[in-house]
């Protein structure tokens, strides 16, 4: 980035009025910009031709776009679509496109942070380690791009956003919320909030901080085991965030925004598959409803975990159904290109 020029991209709404005001522009010119950035895609000044010549070259003598490029793209047998986009650092970030056509449904699951810091023992991401955080802007691009990409593919919209791809959504909470923003908001792409889930493997301060802020979004726990003992092995985010923690601030958000709350759940073989794990997981289904996806391991190449059987896996899922709980077995899509849960790691 340049040292004397901001990302526009990077201004906040009141940050943007305040170089206005400076140049004795009116705060009006605030909302034509962020309408050629966020709804327009604009990656230029010039492009912004409803302002005087005289702004566009104070904003470009200021300002610089940091938009990030297309760097591979991966089409799976069953559809997905994997895209990996460099960002104007070299740095490079993973977002899959995920259709399902007979349910009308058309899913982006983006990055938030290049890399990973939690180490999760199943997830290739985590073998990378933190590189750096995304900002709000290209966050948004990642849909913007792949709204492009669906569009052109499927002659659809995308009809959901999940940030379950790259990195911790709230370790990079100020960045990713205002990511939310711009999705949302009128001025900006116009998605709707009941669309969007944050994934987190869980930062229990972090999600009660969510819960008040009235963004409507669904919340989804990246639980993968039911007492600490094997999360701590797993995880080790438990260490200082346990169940106790986590279901705690789950139930405050809950509480307060009454949205959807979700538990993800690898199926790792005669690790976390047994009767007695799904009757933990029972006990963590009391506190709010709560929906369970079981997902399918994939393979990220260190061997040291191998997916549930599919016998197993089903009698795992009968138990939670026997006593009300919703669960469903959630297939894993692009494995082939390594767009699957847990493999996202630049290959």
């Amino acid at each position: 980035m340049s040292e004397t020029r901001r990302d526009i991209r990077s201004l906040s709404h009141d940050a943007l009025i305040g170089v206005l005001k400076e140049w004795n522009e009116p705060a009006y010119r605030a909302n034509q910009i962020e309408e050629w950035i966020w709804q327009k895609g604009a990656g230029s000044f010039e492009e912004m031709t409803n302002l005087s010549k005289g702004l566009r070259e104070s904003l470009s003598d200021h300002f610089v776009f940091l938009i990030p490029t297309r760097d591979h793209l991966q089409n799976s047998l069953d559809g997905t679509v994997k895209l990996r986009i460099r960002l104007y650092d070299g740095h490079m970030v993973e977002t899959v496109l995920i259709p399902v056509e007979r349910d009308a449904r058309y899913t982006v699951c983006v990055s938030s942070q290049a890399g990973c810091s939690l180490n999760c023992s199943f997830c290739a991401t985590g073998k990378m380690g933190l590189l750096r955080q995304l900002t709000a802007a290209e966050i948004v691009d990642q849909v913007r791009i792949m709204e492009e990409i669906c569009q052109n593919t499927y002659g659809q919209r995308l009809t959901n956003i999940v940030y379950m791809g790259m990195g911790e959504p709230l370790l990079n909470y100020s960045q990713v919320l205002q990511s939310i923003r711009w999705l949302t908001s009128e001025k900006g792409l116009g998605y709707s909030a009941r669309r969007i889930t944050i994934s987190t493997a869980g930062i229990a301060k972090a999600i009660k901080r969510l819960a008040d802020e009235n963004l409507n979004i669904n919340l989804a726990l990246s639980l993968h085991a039911a007492n600490d003992t094997k999360r701590n092995k797993i995880m080790p985010i438990n260490e200082h965030n346990n169940l106790s923690s986590l279901m705690d601030a789950i139930t405050y958000f809950y509480r307060k925004t009454r949205n959807r709350i979700s538990y993800e759940y690898i199926a790792l073989r005669d690790f976390n598959d047994n009767d007695s794990d799904a009757e933990q997981l029972l006990k963590l289904c009391k506190f709010f409803p709560v929906r369970i996806n079981i997902i399918e391991y994939n393979p990220i190449g260190d061997g040291l975990f191998q997916a549930s059987d599919q016998e197993k896996l089903n009698r795992f899922v009968s138990i939670l159904l026997q006593h009300g709980v919703r669960a469903t077995i959630r297939r894993s899509r692009g494995k082939d290109i390594d767009a699957a849960c847990g493999q996202l790691a630049n290959k």
